[in-house]
């Protein structure tokens, strides 16, 4: 499997953005799939996970009311829906998948993953 998360951008505070994880293979369906974080000088930060259907959802704390999660199997695309921007959301943002239809909030559990892509919030 392979993944390209695209959509970043420079937004002010308050907007929204949507990113999109598009994945090549037929299998990308059955997996599990999250998106995670990066800002300069800190760890990587989970944000929020899918399961293979798109039945059960799991938000980070620190986004949760302003973020959320979907996916389109039949595009092969993962969405992260980012509303009420701060600029402490700037990061690069990577989305993954993982080799079981469940989600999961852990680095470690997830086998494949997609160049990320920058978004930036400003004040």
């Amino acid at each position: 499997v392979q993944l390209q998360a695209f959509g970043g951008g420079l937004v002010q505070a308050g907007g929204s953005r949507r990113l999109s994880c598009a994945a090549s293979g037929r299998t990308f369906s059955n997996y599990g799939v999250g998106w995670f974080r990066q800002a300069p000088g800190k760890e990587r930060e989970f944000v929020a996970t899918i399961n293979w259907r798109g039945g059960s959802t799991y938000i980070a704390d620190s986004v949760k009311g302003r973020f959320a999660i979907s996916r389109d199997n039949a595009k092969n695309t993962v969405y992260l829906q980012m509303n009420t921007l701060k600029p402490e959301d700037t990061a690069v943002y990577s989305c993954a998948a993982r080799r079981s239809a469940g989600y999961s909030i852990y680095v470690y559990d997830y086998a494949y993953w997609g160049q990320g892509t920058q978004v930036t919030v400003s004040s």
